[in-house]
């Protein structure tokens, strides 16, 4: 595109263009407005309810001591746990959990693999060929049609 004969103006198909682009990107940019102004909306309205929630539940600003109505009396406290059994060897302090490991020695399979030599190839029958055949590729269809 050069510009020695245009005298600077740019073609009339980009200029048709960048106008029908920019009312899309106009409009889609109205749209992305509407969808935050809903999403604020629904976030407030969110809020909202969940205040009135707090203000109405256990402990809210209409009902600060509620608690549920037992009709049955509380059950008994519970014993304790029970003491612990008397040690029959005495108390003598617990394994540490710390412990020695002895170490294996390597493996040296992989070593002796690598050292042996490979195994000597199998030696190929030679193929035989039946004695004054032609090869595929010199086969012609015989002279005589087949009988029907």
């Amino acid at each position: 595109m050069s510009s020695k004969g245009s005298g600077g103006a740019p073609p009339k198909y980009l200029n048709d263009f960048s106008k029908a682009l920019a009312g899309e990107v106009r409009i889609l940019l109205q749209e992305v407005g509407k969808l935050r102004d809903e999403r604020r909306a629904l976030q407030y309205e969110i809020a909202e309810l969940m205040a009135l929630k707090s203000k109405h539940g256990a402990g809210g600003e209409y009902t600060p001591d509620w608690k549920p109505t037992h009709d049955e009396p509380a059950p008994p406290p519970s014993p304790g746990p029970p003491p612990p059994p008397a040690s029959v060897v005495g108390d003598a302090p617990a394994r540490p959990a710390w412990r020695v490991v002895n170490k294996r020695e390597e493996r040296r399979q992989k070593a002796k693999a690598k050292a042996l030599p490979p195994p000597e190839p199998i030696p190929q029958p030679e193929p035989t060929r039946a004695p004054n055949l032609p090869a595929w590729a010199q086969w012609r269809r015989p002279p005589t049609p087949p009988p029907k």
